[in-house]
Formats: structure tokens, sequence, C-alpha cells
């Protein structure tokens, strides 16, 4: 476990917030972006004490075993302090039990930080799905009071199919930021993310690049954390450029013909919580292409940070692609400025921080915790 200090420390009387999080650096993500940069950014209002669980040097989220160890040590770190702080945040909805200690710090608000991935699993139905759909009704029943932030309609409304009521939408951000580019571009087609079936990059190279013209290529730069979604990789038209340091990442999407954001819609019910890479693109200089579905028609304000796309429909992302080829640098200059000045005044990272602090007073009045309810 890494114990973080962020922001003054010298003013007792103000214990500010404890967050706690099974997601950081080195690994790679979402998730762990929003519990950096967050933190961050509320530091700057107040002290802020993270517990965190390091991912591994390789970019992936650490295994199970680690999982466990960083809750003990977690409950334990918060037991041992000598002061409940003001707020207890929690990283993401599967680590809710981590908000034990609120049942001592009567004065504590819980505050948990809501995904896409971390409520939507129920919805994959089997018995994983069923006894971890079951884990959630229990936190709801347990933390009524806490006040959950989604980072997207589409999330506040799988986090109410198990329960949790006291929700509220804050978007997310990004701080990546370039030079607006001349009009020019490399005639390549960026992929950034992990390589799972849900974000459609094997769907992408299977269905939509034997339609564009043998001279584009596809980029990817990311994690191959499934074997069926890494095979994609082995295609002659696709170069793998590994998980890349955000410098680097900001390059690529400034220079790449367009930066696509392909998810499909699995049987499962899976979808995505906000999809950071659009605004992070967007941001950069890039013209992104993205899924209309989840959450991700609010990471992308259409028509001007950039073009969603009906998800699966692989005539209409080949066409789009072919005319967004066809811009004049002209018109590719007017269209990423836009989109520059767009994304970086909506989705900046004090603009989170200040609506996350705007909620944390308001969680209802703690119940009363002896009595726990059966599922």
């Amino acid at each position: 476990m890494r114990v973080i200090h962020l922001g003054r420390t010298d003013d007792p009387a103000r214990p500010g917030i404890l967050f706690v999080t099974r997601k950081w650096a080195p690994a790679t993500g979402g998730m762990e972006t929003y519990c950096l940069r967050l933190t961050e950014a509320l530091a700057a209002h107040e002290p802020v004490e993270v517990l965190a669980l390091p991912g591994r040097a390789n970019g992936m989220p650490p295994g199970g075993l680690a999982l466990i160890g960083f809750a003990f040590a977690a409950l334990l770190r918060c037991l041992a302090r000598r002061s409940a702080p003001r707020v207890l945040h929690l990283g993401d909805m599967a680590i809710w039990p981590l908000a034990a200690p609120a049942l001592i710090w009567r004065d504590t608000v819980v505050a948990i930080s809501a995904h896409g991935t971390d409520v939507s699993y129920p919805r994959r139905g089997g018995l994983k799905g069923k006894l971890y759909g079951a884990y959630l009704r229990l936190g709801a029943r347990l933390l009524g009071s806490a006040r959950i932030l989604a980072n997207s309609q589409a999330t506040r409304k799988a986090a109410a199919e198990t329960g949790w009521r006291n929700v509220a939408v804050v978007p997310l951000a990004t701080d990546l930021a370039r030079p607006t580019p001349d009009g020019s571009h490399d005639g390549s087609i960026l992929f950034a993310g992990r390589l799972i079936e849900l974000k459609g990059c094997s769907w992408f190279v299977r269905e939509v690049l034997p339609l564009l013209p043998e001279g584009i290529r596809l980029k990817v730069a990311g994690t191959a954390w499934h074997t069926r979604e890494a095979a994609a990789l082995d295609h002659p038209r696709v170069d793998f450029l590994g998980a890349l340091p955000q410098s680097e990442l900001t390059v690529e999407y400034s220079r790449a013909m367009c930066v696509i954001v392909p998810n499909i819609e699995p049987a499962n019910g899976q979808f995505e919580g906000f999809g950071l890479v659009g605004c992070e693109a967007a941001s950069c200089g890039g013209v992104v292409l993205a899924s209309r579905t989840g959450g991700i028609s609010e990471a992308v304000v259409e028509g001007k940070t950039g073009l969603l796309l009906e998800p699966g429909d692989a005539p209409e992302w080949a066409k789009t692609i072919q005319g967004v080829s066809d811009w004049s640098p002209q018109q590719r200059h007017r269209f990423v400025s836009e989109a520059q000045a767009t994304a970086q005044a909506r989705y900046s990272w004090p603009r989170v921080a200040e609506e996350t602090l705007a909620l944390y007073p308001n969680a209802q009045v703690k119940p009363d915790p002896v009595a726990i309810p059966s599922v």
C-alpha cells in the first residue's frame, strides 16, 4: 500500500479528505487517471491523504492477493488514525466495504466514485453476475447515506439498478493538451486503450479496416488484456505501440488522421462509463470518432469535440473515416481548433474537483448501522 499526502497538512482542525483506491499507477486506464488527477485537484482546496494500491510495472492492475492485502492494510491504517477525516472517498464501487471505518467516524461523509464497469457487472448474469449484484445491493443497504459520484448518466442508471439512490453525475476531465495542429496529419488511425471486447478494437480491425483504402493503417496504443482481442494486433495493417507515456500519447493524438473510440455493445450489458480518450484526444488536437453508446456520448460533444457514430455499423464508420481523410487542411484546422477550445473548457480537473467538493457536504444523516439487513 502506498500512502501519499497532498496539499496542506499543518491544520489539525481540518482533517481533510481520505481517498482510498485500488486503481493507481503504474497501472494504466481511465480509473487510474481519474484517481490520480482528482486527488491532485482536490488538494488545491484542502489536505488529501491517499491510500493507494499501485499497479504492476507493465501497466496491468495488481493481482487478487495484492487486493486482499491492500484491503486489510487500508482498514488498519484507517482505524489507527488519531482523528476522523471530514470525508472518506472510495475510488470505485467494488471496494465499498472499505467505508466500514465511517461507522465509527460518525461525522465523516462517505463518497464513492462509480465508473461503469464497477456497477454494470451484474448485467452479465450468471453466477458471478448475480453474486456481484447481491454484493452491491448489500452495500446500498448498509451505506444508504453515501454520496455516489457517477461519471455519466449511463453509470448513474446502472448504479440505481442495485439500489444506490444518492447519486450525482460528475463528468470526467483531462489535463492533456498540445498546441493546435496546423491541419496536417500522418494518414493513420489511432486507437488508445485496453484491448477488451467492449472497446471494439478487434471489431474495427475485422469489420472496418478492410473497407478502407489499403494505405490507411491503424495504430494501437495500450495494453493487451484479453488474448482474443490481442490477436487483432497481428493484422498486417496494425502497428502496436504498446502503453505510451502521456507525453508520447499526446503527440499521437494530434498527428493521427483520426482517433477512434469504436466501442461495441456486448450481449453481457457491459458499457463504457465515460470514455476518457474522447476528451483527451480532442483536447490534444485529435479528430475524435466515437460510438454513440454508454457514457461516451457525454465524453464527446457531437459535432464540436468529435463525431458520434452508431456502434457496430461498419459501413458508417468507413464512410465517415473516408470523409475525414478528404478534409482540406483548412477544414481540419477549423474543426480541431473548436474541438480543443470546447474540450479544454468543458473537461477540466479543477471543474471536477469543485463539483466533487460541492457534493461532499450534502450527504444525508447516516442510518443506524447496528442492524444488518438481508439481501
